[in-house]
Formats: C-alpha cells, sequence, structure tokens
C-alpha cells in the first residue's frame, strides 16, 4: 500500500489508506472478551476522524501519545453514520522532518485578518476606561489570542479558534446593538473580547489541547476577571463602574450556577453575551458534526447539544 496524498476530508467508506496524521488524543480499552485496544482521535489541517486499533500488543499500548506524528494503514469504514478509521499499523515517524502546519486545523482566517478585523472593534470603543482596559489585556496576551483554541473540544477547538469566536460574536453583537438601543454597545462589545481571555491560561497551547493546572483549579472565568480587577488597579480605574460592570459580564456569560458562572446575568448586556456566546458555540459544534455525516443521515448523538441526533439535509 504507497501512500497517498489524501487528507481527512477525503476519505470515503470502503478506502484503503496509508495516511500520515497527527494524534490528537489516544485511550486505551479493553473488550468483552478481554483483549486490549486502543482508541484515537487523529487529525490534519482538513478536520479530524476516530479510529480505533484492535488486536494490539503489550508494548503499543504505551508506545502512542498526543502530538505524534504517525503514518497509518487503514481501512475505512462507516459506524453509526459517521466515518472511522480501522488501523491495521501504525509507524512513528520523524518528527522533526514533519511540518506541524500540515496536522493542524486552523481559523478560515488568517491571524493577521483576525487581528485586523478585531482591532477595528477595539478602535470603535469610545468610553475611555473599557478602551484602556481591553487594550491593556490585549496588548498583554496579543500573540497567544490570536492561535488559541476557544475550547478543548466542543467548540472552535483549533488554532485560531479564540479569535475566531470572539470576532464571530462581535458582529452578532454589533447587529443587536442596532436592533436594541437599550444595549450599551462599548459595555457588550468590551464583554465579547474579555469574555474568553482567561482560556490562554486555562488551557495548555493551539495543538495538543489540554487543561492546564489553572485552568483546572480556577476555571477562566475567575481568572479574566481577576486579570481586570488587576490591570484596572495599575490603570488607577479600578473602582469605576465599568470595571464592576466588566466584571459582572465575564462572571455571568455562562449564564448559569450550573455552567460555571457564580452570578447570573442581572444586566442587559450581560444577557445578550450570554446569548452569542451560545449562538455562536452551538453553530460551530453543529457545524463540525454535520460535516462527518452524508446528506440525508442524522449525526451520532452530539453531547455538547444535549444529546441530540443532528439531521443533514438533503440539499446541503
Amino acid at each position: 500500500m504507497a501512500l497517498n496524498d489524501k487528507k481527512i476530508k477525503d476519505l470515503r467508506s470502503g478506502d484503503r489508506v496509508e495516511i500520515k496524521l497527527l494524534i490528537f488524543q489516544v485511550n486505551k480499552g479493553v473488550t468483552n472478551k478481554g483483549a486490549p485496544y486502543l482508541s484515537f482521535q487523529l487529525q490534519d489541517s482538513t478536520g479530524d476522524m476516530d479510529a480505533k486499533y484492535w488486536n494490539v500488543s503489550e508494548a503499543e499500548l504505551e508506545a502512542y501519545k498526543p502530538g505524534m506524528i504517525c503514518k497509518f494503514k487503514a481501512d475505512i469504514l462507516l459506524h453509526n453514520n459517521q466515518l472511522q478509521i480501522r488501523i491495521a499499523s501504525i509507524e512513528i515517524l520523524d518528527q522533526q522532518k514533519e511540518d506541524i502546519s500540515d496536522y493542524v486545523r486552523a481559523s478560515r482566517y488568517t491571524a493577521q485578518e483576525l487581528k485586523y478585523k478585531v482591532q477595528t472593534y477595539i478602535e470603535d470603543l469610545t468610553n475611555p476606561v473599557y478602551r484602556k482596559v481591553v487594550k491593556g489585556l490585549l496588548d498583554a496576551c496579543e500573540d497567544d489570542f490570536y492561535i488559541y483554541p476557544a475550547a478543548s473540544k466542543n467548540h472552535h477547538n483549533f488554532v485560531g479558534g479564540l479569535a475566531t469566536h470572539v470576532l464571530g460574536m462581535l458582529e452578532l453583537g454589533k447587529f443587536l446593538c442596532g436592533q436594541y438601543p437599550l444595549l450599551d454597545a462599548d459595555l457588550l462589545m468590551s464583554g465579547i473580547l474579555m469574555h474568553d481571555i482567561g482560556k490562554i491560561v486555562e488551557l495548555s497551547g493551539p495543538v495538543i489541547i489540554e487543561y492546564t493546572t489553572e485552568g483546572k483549579l480556577l476555571g477562566h472565568i475567575s481568572i479574566m476577571q481577576a486579570k481586570i480587577y488587576e490591570i484596572a488597579r495599575r490603570l488607577e480605574v479600578d473602582q469605576t463602574e465599568e470595571v464592576t460592570l466588566l466584571r459582572h459580564m465575564v462572571l455571568s456569560h455562562h449564564g448559569a450556577y450550573e455552567f460555571g458562572s457564580p452570578v447570573l446575568p442581572m444586566i442587559p448586556e450581560a444577557e445578550i453575551l450570554c446569548m452569542v456566546d451560545n449562538i455562536d458555540a452551538k453553530m460551530n459544534t453543529m457545524e463540525k458534526a454535520l460535516d462527518r455525516v452524508e446528506p440525508g443521515t442524522f449525526t451520532p448523538r452530539v453531547f455538547a447539544m444535549e444529546n441530540r441526533q443532528l439531521y443533514k439535509a438533503k440539499n446541503k
């Protein structure tokens, strides 16, 4: 079987391939008969796919780690209406000879495009307190902001995902401010820009996405509101109502105690922030799930969508 130039997006049921992919996740399992196997999530720049490696030797159980780029001989099959890789063999490649950009998913925007679009919204802020706090925080983490993912797995979990998610929310927020004059546009836009920057501390990086010790112990919500207060004190604006409202936006943006917010939204801008965050995240989650199935079929149950199955219309 010769190495082919197929990417994950090109794979079809019935294909027999030899393909180079990055190991994103690997987990051990045992069959009903007691035989060990490995479950993988494999990816390249076009997407990701679940994989199974049956009849694994004892030595192989510990050989493969997240972040490794390997060559897989495999068959592609359809399992629960979703393509899956059935691995025949694995060869660990020389990692130094591989270009990591071939194996990581990225935003549809370049980092330069994201920066230009986001900076336009920052420049539109007219309230001097919001403008100083937002610029101060983004200046401190600018490089990471434009390459980090927004989450570890459910939505926007790719290079540049955080800024892409924020940009989608900014565009929704701008439209809603035009619909509802009640809203303070500067507060809403500042809250959108700030709400998830704590993910830069919570998550380990843009390629192999894991939770850091701080992320597990503190969470991005508390991390971010503390950073807002810290920079506000340095700018001597910590006693202003604007800073209190901005901290409230971050603390309440998950919208419910059971989802991790210590307070509920108590101002219109916080309610809208929660809503546009949910809209943008769920649309990306649905897009990923539907991209993996054929028109006229259902996805497997999607945990992040209340364990619902999603249907892909035949005309898509």
